[in-house]
């Protein structure tokens, strides 16, 4: 039975698909791939009657769902995917509860009315505290390789825990606490004794949370149905902005936002934010200098929900900046090499920007809230 079918309920895959580039970033740098292994060895999934699934066939509906465009899902050894692990991933996903004053989620910021995002220009957090990043669209994040737009996690069960306990996202001062909550909720013990064999622990709760956020695709967009075949998928002017962007002596978008999922998952300074008092040093705290306000390539599938965009969203529409990159970016010396002046006409910028618009879909009517 396909996955659609069996977990209907509690997958919200996506079937639209976005495809994008705006950025032509040729110097390529290789961050650590690593996977982070915190959360291993603490905890064994549950495999009983009530938990039937066993990584084989986990596999197998994995595979036979991926919507068009994608490759089968990736997880790691110790976190096997599971009908009961991701409904209460879910659950916590949305629940205001993980939060210091109970009125936030993570939902907050990742909407799925929004992209997975929330349309901000930078994030917001419990009592309103404002951040210095714009909220980056979880949207695939299952095929990453580091999070956030500084890198700093190194798996979707790292990443998960992190904006809880931080003071201006979630605010939970503490993992005692929130062991505490969830330990004393009337639902959550029962549902963790369904996925895991020693129940409530923070690394399951991790584990929860990135088994339901690795369920959360975008594929079988108009440019994957046009690669595949359906050249009615797109418009003159769009097949034309997508030439540009694949093409590396004119956009050369597709230099750092590659197929399929329109993010090289490196780190590059575009020069963004670079002009600040102050800018912000993105992977650098991570890596060192060599890596100066360089942030990570966000994917662009689903771009057209999850302005306004870069890292700080201080670009407002996708002709902003498409416009951005036309001009060669600010100019500074950790700039990369690849990001230089286009030259691009105007009838250029145009079918580049309907190409974005139209290949990448929407998802802004889709759902996957608590069912």
């Amino acid at each position: 039975m396909k996955l659609s079918q069996n977990l209907n309920s509690i997958l919200p895959i996506v079937a639209i698909c976005l495809l994008a580039s705006i950025a032509g970033c040729e110097g390529k740098r290789t961050a650590d791939s690593s996977t982070n292994n915190s959360t291993s060895n603490t905890t064994s999934d549950k495999a009983s009657p009530k938990n039937p699934a066993s990584k084989k066939v986990v596999e197998k509906l994995f595979d036979d769902d991926v919507p068009l465009g994608l490759e089968p899902l990736p997880y790691p050894a110790d976190n096997v995917p599971s009908e009961s692990k991701i409904a209460l991933g879910r659950k916590l996903f949305f629940d205001p509860m993980l939060s210091g004053d109970n009125t936030i989620s993570c939902s907050t910021c990742h909407d799925p009315e929004k992209g997975w995002a929330d349309g901000k220009i930078v994030a917001e957090g419990i009592g309103n505290q404002k951040g210095k990043r714009n909220t980056i669209s979880i949207v695939n994040s299952a095929y990453s390789r580091r999070y956030f737009w500084d890198g700093r996690a190194k798996s979707l069960e790292a990443q998960s825990l992190i904006p809880i306990f931080t003071a201006h996202e979630m605010g939970l001062e503490s993992e005692a606490e929130l062991l505490l909550r969830v330990s004393e909720h009337h639902e959550y013990p029962g549902l963790f004794a369904d996925s895991f064999e020693d129940g409530v622990t923070m690394p399951n709760i991790a584990k929860a949370i990135a088994s339901f956020e690795r369920t959360i695709l975008l594929g079988d967009t108009p440019y994957d149905r046009y690669q595949s075949g359906d050249k009615s998928a797109l418009s003159e002017s769009a097949v034309r902005g997508m030439k540009i962007f694949f093409n590396d002596r004119r956009g050369n978008c597709a230099g750092c936002h590659a197929a399929p999922l329109f993010s090289d998952m490196q780190f590059y300074n575009t020069g963004i934010g670079v002009n600040e008092p102050e800018p912000d040093l993105g992977f650098h705290v991570t890596m060192g200098w060599g890596f100066k306000s360089a942030f990570r390539t966000p994917s662009l599938r689903g771009i057209i929900d999850t302005a306004p965009y870069m890292h700080d969203g201080s670009l407002e529409t996708l002709e902003d900046v498409v416009d951005y990159y036309n001009r060669g970016g600010n100019r500074n010396p950790n700039i990369d090499a690849g990001v230089k002046r286009l030259r691009l006409s105007k009838q250029n910028k145009t079918d580049l920007v309907a190409f974005l618009r139209e290949g990448f879909g929407s998802f802004k009517s889709q759902s996957a809230g608590p069912q």
